[in-house]
């Protein structure tokens, strides 16, 4: 069986993709499927995608991952299924959705793990974001065989559109990637936070909380991000994020921290710092958002924290007990295992393409 794979940016390169399903397609057992992967952009257009300027080079790369989709279209007779990543242009209507499912006749897997469908301005392309046509979501879950999604609230919007709408989890590989534990005995104490540019405005609502705790206690703070978060009042350390040492950075954090906002965009997350703390034996501190709610459960795998004095009373707690965080981190571990690991999704995965 073949599947042609419609996705924004090439492979290794996007966490989305990374921890969607490029994991799952490494797997050796499933030799019965072939995955053609067909990223829209190029990889030099991707780099400068999220950076300010380079217009030529943006137009230029859209450009030409249209030029691409259209003569793809002409290879769709190869394929049995077409999994499509978010959408299978970065802006416009969908059109190519269109033409794969009324005139080729093709059936599309759907994919998303975010609440794609409100419009949000990128720094980088403010002008874009009326270019996005975010309104197409729901027009592509109506054309879509199966929708896949990160978790329950994504699962509530698509079902108002799509029959056959999949719960998959944003997971890890606890076997070959995220497979190491966190001694909470070593090291100089860590409170860290990785992610994306995009979500570093989370930070500021738990900038006070932490100003307060290092006034009274000794640690240090790390942020894990593409760019310097540029926080006020508190002292932290940047590490910019690199793939190559993405597992060393995320080890040298002893409590892991994962504020959201109450919104629809954050809704729609899936949860996955916090998981990525989780798999490495690191308890987590999250908003009760979204699935935060349910991926961390409140004093067994970590605590949740909405307001301020929260933030304070629950980080301090694991400041000052190691054994805790320990015990914390023992069971996060075991609890990505058995929910949001390759392992126990690659059967829900596979099942998509049956």
């Amino acid at each position: 069986m073949k599947i042609l794979l419609l996705i924004p940016a090439p492979g290794n390169i996007s966490p989305s993709q990374r921890f969607r399903f490029e994991h799952y397609i490494k797997l050796k057992d499933r030799s019965d499927l072939s995955f053609d992967f067909r990223p829209f952009l190029s990889e030099s257009a991707w780099k400068v995608l999220h950076q300010n300027g380079h217009l030529p080079q943006k137009v230029m790369g859209i450009f030409m991952g249209f030029v691409k989709r259209f003569l793809l279209l002409f290879t769709l007779f190869r394929y049995d299924f077409v999994y499509i990543h978010r959408e299978a242009a970065p802006i416009g209507p969908p059109v190519i959705e269109w033409l794969i499912t009324k005139v080729f006749r093709k059936k599309i897997i759907y994919d998303f793990d975010d609440a794609i469908w409100v419009k949000l301005a990128s720094v980088a392309n403010p002008g874009v974001a009326g270019l996005k046509c975010t309104w197409k979501v729901p027009l592509i879950c109506k054309m879509s065989h199966i929708v896949s999604v990160g978790n329950e609230y994504l699962a509530d919007y698509a079902q108002q559109f799509c029959k056959d709408v999949r719960v998959i989890p944003t997971v890890v590989n606890t076997d070959n990637y995220h497979n190491q534990i966190r001694d909470q005995h070593q090291g100089k104490l860590t409170i860290g936070w990785t992610g994306t540019y995009t979500n570093l405005y989370n930070l500021k609502m738990i900038n006070e909380a932490v100003y307060r705790l290092q006034q009274k206690y000794d640690f240090d703070y790390l942020i894990i991000a593409n760019r310097d978060p540029h926080l006020e009042k508190v002292k932290y350390e940047y590490v910019r994020w690199k793939l190559e040492s993405e597992i060393e950075d995320l080890m040298k954090i002893h409590i892991g921290i994962m504020p959201l906002a109450n919104s629809e965009v954050e809704m729609g997350k899936c949860a996955f710092k916090a998981i990525q703390y989780m798999s490495l034996g690191i308890p987590a501190v999250v908003s009760p958002v979204g699935a935060n709610k349910l991926v961390v459960q409140n004093g067994i795998e970590g605590f949740w924290a909405d307001t301020e004095q929260e933030w304070y009373e629950k980080i301090e707690r694991l400041i000052t007990d190691p054994i805790l965080r320990t015990e914390m981190g023992k069971r996060a571990r075991h609890r990505v295992i058995d929910d949001y690991s390759v392992k126990s999704n690659a059967s829900i995965f596979f099942g998509l393409f049956q």
